[in-house]
């Protein structure tokens, strides 16, 4: 790996790298970019500098008034850095770095970085400019290519195979991602399972008739009786050759043709244990079926419920197996969380993802550190401050909750969704602590803006109600 961490700065950088980590939570953002600029100046490689160098930007930019005239030089300094990558990648970087200052989002300002990067042979600041776009744009499909591209030149196989997942999840007819994918997940397999020198699969398979027959039957699309006949051969197979993962991986596909979920998710399970966890693709794939099994039986149990009043026998029942499947689907979304964070430990949008999982949950102490860490992501802030907010109200941390809250709410002008999301939790710690007036006044903020949200127009006019009793 090209990039240096914080053990390998000398002495007087790590001074400055703590004296940057202090500015930015005294939110002094200008201090802090100037600290940072200087460190990459002389550890251009050090990839967590430049990305908190990003998010102090980015904070920034959020914190300053728009001007509009204002005219951007952007265009200019991008095509001089341009100029400069043939000769001069490592200098390209730098000057690109004077623009991204005042415009950390600038389009072809990160895509000009990631190219200079790459061209200095520092590849992981390139997949940085990439993400820093993809942050305010998850779902453009050309910066996903770009990404996948990257990690392609990288071997980087299993986060490619990640992002073309992405893609055909946007757009599930894109055969070019699907093609992509395949080939990444069978590159990610055969790098940790020893097989990069065979030259196809079928070298990986002795019997040459197998292997063609279970590439026709992959080409097979089986409905009704037919289904149900490939399936019983399949079986009469693996169980003569119990170690064939091929024979296992297509009947567990054939078992998800048929919407048979519980026997798909039982051969996938096989075929990750036959290749020792290796192949990306299956472990991925099983989690989805595992996903979608799950949800699957959330809804049953809601419509259940729905259809059935409380009285009923059975409602307590199915009220405890939809706990439990909410709790099971949880644990899967933890699970697949923790994986993306083990292979991306500095992306803060995954810690908050994580954060969120833990939350959801219940398991508040977990989500704590996860959330904290996600606040220095400037997308992701906010949320996190609210999230953080409540695991410390459920932890019965009130006073950490309510600065959570208060200072959050300070950092939103417009009584937009997420402020009201905010404001309300502040008015329910104001309440658990007995401060009823502040517990109200949120409450009003709230219902100045917006009469339908939550339980709020009860509880206001209800005060009402009761200032009149006491008259």
């Amino acid at each position: 790996m090209a990039i240096k961490t914080e053990k390998e700065l000398n002495e007087t950088q790590r001074a400055l790298w703590l004296k940057a980590l202090a500015a930015m939570e005294l939110r002094n953002f200008g201090y802090a970019i100037s600290l940072l600029q200087g460190i990459l100046k002389q550890e251009p490689q050090f990839l967590t500098g430049r990305q908190l160098l990003r998010r102090a930007e980015v904070a920034k930019l959020k914190a300053s008034k728009k001007s509009f005239f204002n005219i951007s030089t952007a265009p200019i300094a991008v095509m001089k850095a341009q100029r400069e990558i043939k000769k001069a990648p490592a200098r390209a970087v730098e000057m690109i770095e004077k623009v991204l200052e005042e415009e950390p989002y600038h389009r072809q300002a990160n895509l000009t970085l990631k190219e200079a990067a790459v061209a200095a042979g520092w590849p992981e600041i390139g997949v940085f400019a990439i993400r820093t776009l993809l942050e305010e744009h998850p779902r453009d499909v050309k910066l996903l290519r770009e990404l996948g591209q990257l990690y392609h030149q990288t071997g980087q196989s299993e986060e490619e195979v990640e992002i073309y997942n992405r893609i055909t999840e946007i757009d599930p007819l894109d055969a070019a991602a699907l093609r992509l994918g395949k080939d990444a997940s069978a590159r990610a397999s055969m790098s940790s399972g020893g097989w990069a020198q065979a030259e196809s699969y079928r070298e990986l398979i002795k019997d040459k008739d197998v292997a063609i027959s279970l590439e026709q039957q992959g080409r097979m699309q089986l409905t009704g009786e037919a289904l149900e006949q490939q399936i019983g051969e399949l079986e009469a197979r693996q169980k003569v050759e119990p170690q064939n993962v091929d024979l296992v991986r297509k009947l567990g596909a054939l078992c998800e043709q048929k919407d048979d979920l519980e026997s798909a998710i039982k051969w996938y399970q096989r075929a990750v244990e036959l290749t020792g966890s290796s192949d990306a693709g299956l472990v991925r794939k099983m989690s989805d079926l595992q996903m979608r099994a799950a949800e699957r039986e959330i809804a049953g149990h809601e419509e259940f419920l729905a259809d059935h009043q409380k009285k009923d026998a059975m409602h307590a029942k199915k009220t405890e197996e939809l706990q439990a499947a909410k709790k099971k689907r949880a644990e899967i979304l933890i699970d697949e969380a923790k994986k993306r964070v083990e292979r991306n430990p500095t992306d803060l949008q995954l810690r908050f993802e994580l954060g969120e999982h833990f939350l959801n949950a219940q398991r508040f102490r977990e989500a704590v550190p996860e959330l904290q860490r996600a606040r220095q992501n400037p997308n992701a802030r906010l949320k996190a401050m609210n999230l953080l907010g409540v695991c410390y109200r459920e932890l019965g941390m009130l006073d950490l909750a309510m600065k959570q809250f208060e200072d959050a709410a300070k950092e939103i002008l417009t009584m937009d969704a997420m402020k009201k999301e905010i404001v309300y939790n502040l008015g329910i710690v104001y309440e658990k602590m007995g401060e009823r007036e502040k517990s109200l006044n949120c409450m009003k903020q709230i219902y100045e803006a917006d009469y339908g949200y939550k339980d709020v127009a009860e509880r206001v006019e209800s005060s009402y109600q009761q200032g009149k009793g006491r008259d």
